[in-house]
């Protein structure tokens, strides 16, 4: 609180004379004491103290203190119109600013400068929010309809009540009337539309209308698709966005996105159109993002590519590729289903196919298939051939290797000369390949129904390790190993 005032001598009281200060006091000011004077208007009792509730001068007369104002107290009344600024708005209630009394003048009290009004109360018709008819900073008329304990508002009940100014959010120019579908208002200056709960003299300030602006208020309909599309995205789509010319000078926004992202809100990719997306696996651990994207670039547009990673950043062995159509992404699985990239082959098909998880059987080259085993894990499929080349036509070699690419030991070679395989088994097997004897038979081919024990010339395995009769059974599966079965625990 402000200090005290100083009051006259008591000789001056005693007397009755009237006696008034020379300075200006505040509201809060103490400018008596409990017992010295009888309250009079602009004071109130507190804690003992004779405080000022107004802006004025000390007067004291008969033993009753006052404080005259420099402007006269006016309060509102039920039925007074008001002029107002919203100055907060919650979801379906808002808070106003008394600036006026209509039809008076003087200062308003403390208590009665903020107004109260609820979202039933802005127009005749469904509001989801207050902010949907009404903005902060707006200017309005407003009829009052409670005073005690606290002023409510209502501008619903008469055509002159609703907004009489207001600007644009997203570039502060002033707001014209226009009705346009949903909206009733629109910026000249950057094509803003919206609505308001208007009144009549909207934007005409004290002139009278022949048809008030309250006409555009649509009252009674219902929503447009355009609105409910608005509400329905919730605070969202409420959100306003600083023009661009205002906020940037005009320059171009731009959005971070993390690799392999598309864009989309919260760095959510965008999800592409149906049969764009193509799910690319088996590939080795060595290639990246970077490498991918070099091998799908020439068969169109790309619009998203990525290797997945894990937690460690390495490759995980499959990627996504995204192109601009359908029709590039088709050429790209034509074209690159089945390629070699560092001696493994990759599969490409849609991501989006509800067949997505069939994998198609492989088809091996025509000739006789041969085993190669106890290869040394250096081993290239050019020295596989050039071993085999003298002998017969090779047409493939393919190298069995696990998912990081190292090889297993062991391939496949395909011969043309499908009578000549046991001499060509009988001449290389044992053959020394680095220094390694390596293993040479035909691969049959596995009998239906049965497990196929039977390898090479003889029904008991060929002679080969178990080892390598498990690698076998890996290869005629495509690389989908067998689930063994848990084997109990003996006692």
């Amino acid at each position: 609180m402000s200090e005290t005032v100083c009051v006259p001598p008591r000789a001056m009281l005693a007397t009755g004379m009237r006696y008034m200060t020379a300075s200006l006091v505040t509201p809060g000011s103490i400018i008596g004491q409990e017992g010295q004077h009888t309250l009079g208007e602009g004071t109130v009792l507190s804690d003992g103290h004779i405080i000022s509730t107004v802006i004025g001068q000390v007067e004291i007369s008969d033993g009753t203190i006052m404080v005259s104002p420099t402007k006269p107290i006016v309060s509102p009344s039920i039925g007074d119109t008001v002029l107002c600024e919203v100055v907060k708005l919650n979801e379906k209630h808002g808070e106003a600013m008394i600036l006026a009394i209509e039809g008076q003048t003087g200062s308003i009290q403390p208590q009665h400068l903020y107004g109260q009004f609820f979202v039933t109360g802005l127009v005749d018709r469904f509001m989801h929010q207050t902010a949907d008819a009404m903005r902060r900073r707006d200017v309005c008329r407003a009829l009052v309809k409670e005073v005690e304990p606290v002023v409510r508002l209502d501008f619903r009940d008469r055509d002159d009540c609703g907004v009489l100014h207001a600007i644009c959010p997203p570039c502060g120019s002033t707001l014209e009337a226009h009705l346009d579908g949903d909206w009733n208002v629109i910026c000249s200056t950057c094509g803003h539309q919206s609505y308001r709960a208007l009144a009549d003299n909207y934007g005409a300030g004290w002139a009278e209308l022949e048809e008030g602006a309250s006409a555009l208020n649509n009252a009674g309909k219902r929503w447009g698709a355009a609105a409910e599309a608005m509400f329905a995205k919730g605070p969202a789509g409420r959100a306003t966005f600083i023009a661009a010319d205002v906020r940037e000078d005009g320059r171009e926004r731009t959005y971070f996105k993390f690799e392999g992202q598309a864009g989309g809100r919260g760095g959510r990719p965008q999800k592409a159109a149906p049969g764009c997306r193509l799910f690319v696996g088996g590939l080795p651990r060595e290639v990246g993002t970077d490498q991918l994207r070099e091998l799908f670039t020439p068969h169109g547009e790309m619009t998203d590519c990525i290797v997945l990673v894990d937690d460690a950043g390495a490759n995980r062995g499959f990627g996504f590729v995204t192109y601009a159509s359908k029709g590039m992404a088709d050429t790209a699985v034509a074209a690159l289903d089945g390629h070699r990239i560092n001696g493994r082959r990759i599969g490409v098909r849609d991501a989006d196919s509800n067949d997505k998880k069939k994998k198609p059987n492989r088809k091996d080259p025509e000739g006789l298939k041969l085993y190669i085993g106890n290869l040394p894990f250096s081993a290239t499929q050019e020295q596989i051939t050039a071993l085999i080349a003298p002998h017969a036509t090779v047409s493939e070699v393919v190298m069995a290797t696990d998912p990081s690419g190292k090889s297993k030991g062991f391939a496949f070679a395909f011969i043309k000369e499908t009578d000549n395989g046991e001499a060509v088994v009988s001449t290389l097997s044992g053959t020394e390949l680095e220094g390694r004897k390596i293993k040479v038979d035909i691969a049959k081919a596995k009998a239906k129904g049965g497990n196929n024990r039977g390898r090479g010339s003889s029904g008991d395995g060929g002679g080969k390790s178990s080892r390598e009769l498990q690698a076998l059974r890996e290869e005629e599966n495509k690389g989908n190993k067998r689930r063994r079965k848990p084997q109990s625990k003996k006692d």
